[in-house]
């Protein structure tokens, strides 16, 4: 196919962007209007996908039970199957779980990019990798200093501002798509 076919069949596909991007952007400010809610939504997708992924595992390692690695798949799938089970039939306990994994996550790689970034020194532009793992570190510790209340909202704002800023994104590209 030509340059410009693809560029035909990329411009007509500019109203679905669009779409994306509105959608996207509303779920984005919900999310901001009602933290609490996008965390408790945030946290059963989460139970869901880990009930799923589990339960596919476990039908998996069966799949392969002369092999032996079976038990540790098995033990892997049973694991996701219990995490799923946990955080949709006690979510406020997975809100709260959910958002201390968040806090170490973040305070262990802002840490990490600071090694990093001490490593990268002489290149230009080491100090935005310094700036981002300090960045990091800040969010994470105001999240535990904050802790357990931040339980509540911590998750939904940063799926709000995640939607968000993929409805912004969404939408420049559905721009440019219109302007081939």
């Amino acid at each position: 196919m030509t340059e410009t076919a693809h560029s035909e069949k990329l411009r007509k596909s500019w109203m679905w962007m669009a779409i994306l991007a509105v959608v996207s952007l509303i779920g984005g400010v919900l999310a901001l209007a009602d933290p609490f809610a996008a965390t408790l939504a945030a946290t059963l997708l989460a139970g869901w996908f880990f009930m799923l992924l589990g339960g596919l595992q476990i039908i998996q390692s069966f799949q392969v039970q002369g092999w032996g690695g079976f038990l540790w798949a098995l033990l892997f799938g049973v694991l996701s199957l219990v995490v799923g089970v946990s955080l949709v039939f006690n979510p406020l306990a997975g809100m709260v779980s959910l958002t201390l994994l968040v806090a170490v996550l973040l305070l262990a790689t802002g840490a990490i990019k600071l090694f990093y970034s001490l490593s990268l020194r002489p290149v230009t532009g080491w100090g935005w990798v310094l700036l981002s793992g300090l960045v990091s570190i800040v969010l994470g510790a105001l999240i535990l200093t904050n802790f357990p209340y931040a339980a509540g909202s911590v998750l939904g704002i940063l799926l709000a501002i995640e939607l968000v800023s993929n409805g912004v994104l969404f939408l420049f590209i559905a721009l440019g798509l219109r302007q081939l």
